[in-house]
């Protein structure tokens, strides 16, 4: 069975178990993980882990889609009236979620590096399930603006918590120098350089849009920056969430067509983020539940706790409205894409040691949790703050 085979029968099989969970008022990313579960490598192998590995693009392109949308929500005039509100909130449920887990895998563990990079891995947030509950509900609202923002920048702040924290980590590791550039300016060079190729990309594009003269050479263009601004991105190592998002942004607010521009791309995207998280839940291991035991519960559950405290503090410094502070951190428990990339960097990093296989378990194992109940947390939090439409 090639690649084709298995990614046609991923996706079909993927739609009609997400058509299932919706008769049962779950939504339809949590069928598309439970597709994944079914057919990948926790159960008949259709997509086994060599496939994944050739259909690997297709998780760049669609996490790519992904934050293009989510720039499209950020409207200078949401800016203008959430900007602070999203960056306390952000940085206070990333923060809260690495203070807890490593509190609590030092408690457990008495190790410094594995409590610092499990921390700093804790705090970072997948956009990608959330952005398509609210989709799917068509959720509008100040809870609803202000989640899409908070998982937009969430990327950013967690590259620095994870740069600092992993440059401490590797003091006791392997003795390494703690230096200015490590922890500070080599985090901020590329979010700087992530941000400007996004509006780089984004003011190409909105030329190309501005030029274009016939309906069906919108969508080429649409697709076709994306996916160069992807592989500019890995080339240089910056985050293609960031400049992607940057690229929505810049078109959202420059744009005269920017409606339709993001309609044509929705109506082309679908299946692509179908197939994106039918193969996140294929490449989810089942078997490793029963290893990652009493340190993986905690991580879970103080990784959850973090998130929800930081976002209620942060809601209430920032004087966010009652909705927002009751319900915002129900909105960023998924993990899945981010904490694949980030075991994968981990695993790099502390190639040769036993933190690396710890974090992967760790991460795998939880994810397959936090991506059947995030969802559904979501549509939960909408629907009591009243902005779902359904």
């Amino acid at each position: 069975m090639n690649s084709f085979i298995s990614l046609g029968i991923a996706v079909i099989v993927g739609i009609i178990v997400g058509q299932v969970t919706n008769r049962f008022k779950i939504p339809a990313v949590a069928g598309y993980i439970i597709a994944g579960l079914i057919i990948g490598i926790s159960g008949l192998k259709i997509v086994d882990s060599q496939v994944l590995e050739n259909l690997s693009f297709i998780s760049d392109f669609a996490l790519g889609i992904i934050a293009f949308s989510i720039g499209s929500e950020l409207e200078v005039s949401v800016i203008k009236k959430l900007g602070k509100t999203i960056f306390i909130i952000a940085t206070c449920e990333a923060l809260g979620a690495f203070v807890l887990v490593t509190a609590a895998m030092f408690f457990i563990t008495k190790d410094v590096p594995t409590a610092l990079i499990l921390g700093a891995v804790a705090s970072a947030t997948a956009p990608a399930a959330t952005l398509m509950v609210l989709k799917e509900y068509n959720a509008k609202g100040p809870l609803t603006s202000t989640l899409l923002g908070v998982v937009a920048v969430d990327d950013a702040i967690c590259l620095m918590i994870y740069a600092i924290a992993s440059s401490i980590a590797k003091v006791f590791v392997k003795h390494e120098e703690v230096t200015m550039y490590k922890i500070l300016f080599h985090p901020l060079a590329e979010i700087i350089l992530s941000l400007s190729l996004g509006f780089v990309m984004g003011v190409i594009l909105v030329f190309l849009i501005n030029k274009s003269t016939k309906g069906n050479e919108l969508l080429p263009y649409i697709t076709g920056i994306i996916i160069l601004n992807i592989g500019i991105s890995l080339k240089f190592d910056l985050s293609p969430l960031l400049s992607s998002m940057t690229i929505g942004v810049i078109v959202a607010n420059v744009s005269s067509s920017s409606r339709k521009v993001f309609s044509t791309l929705e109506s082309f995207s679908s299946p692509i983020i179908a197939a994106f998280f039918i193969l996140a839940g294929s490449r989810l291991d089942i078997s490793l539940l029963p290893h990652i035991g009493f340190v993986g519960l905690a991580y879970l559950m103080f990784r959850m706790a973090g998130k929800l405290f930081g976002a209620s503090i942060g809601a209430t410094i920032s004087k966010a409205p009652a909705t927002v502070k009751k319900y915002i951190g129900f909105g960023l428990f998924s993990q899945v894409g981010v904490a694949v990339g980030l075991a994968i960097i981990v695993s790099r990093e502390f190639q040769g040691t036993q933190l690396g296989s710890l974090v992967i378990t760790i991460l795998l194992g939880t994810t397959i949790i936090t991506e059947l109940i995030g969802p559904m947390c979501t549509k939960t939090a909408i629907i009591k703050a009243k902005e779902a439409n359904i």
